[in-house]
């Protein structure tokens, strides 16, 4: 496995990218902070996507949208995210990103099955 971390002016399009690439993606979604531990908030549920977003005098966050129907759909928010890192297998194949927030919470999106995107390419859940 290695991991690199997304420069901070290329979170935008890396987000959009990731959304596109990993649309549908079974994935299990953890925070992981000083004050609760670690907290499952979601288990296997397809990846709606990922975005950065800030409003006027408000600060920065990145939100994960997670589920396929209103009863398990989840959106999880960062506020004031650091640093996001992307981890990948030793096939280049995407396996988890994880954020950090300027609390030092970290939220780690991880893939069921990680393999290269092309190898799915055109395949969707009913």
């Amino acid at each position: 496995m290695t991991t690199q971390e997304i420069p901070r002016p290329e979170w935008n399009n890396f987000f959009d990218s990731f959304s596109r690439q990993h649309e549908g993606w079974l994935a299990t979604l953890e925070v992981l902070g000083t004050e609760i531990g670690a907290q499952e908030e979601a288990h296997e549920l397809p990846l709606e996507g990922v975005s950065i977003g800030s409003g006027i005098n408000e600060p920065e966050t990145i939100a994960i949208s997670i589920g396929r129907t209103p009863d398990d759909h989840i959106s999880h928010t960062i506020t004031k995210p650091e640093h996001v890192w992307l981890e990948q297998t030793d096939e280049g194949a995407d396996a988890a990103l994880e954020i950090e927030s300027a609390d030092a919470t970290k939220t780690l999106l991880r893939f069921r099955s990680p393999v290269p995107p092309e190898y799915v390419d055109g395949v969707v859940l009913p």
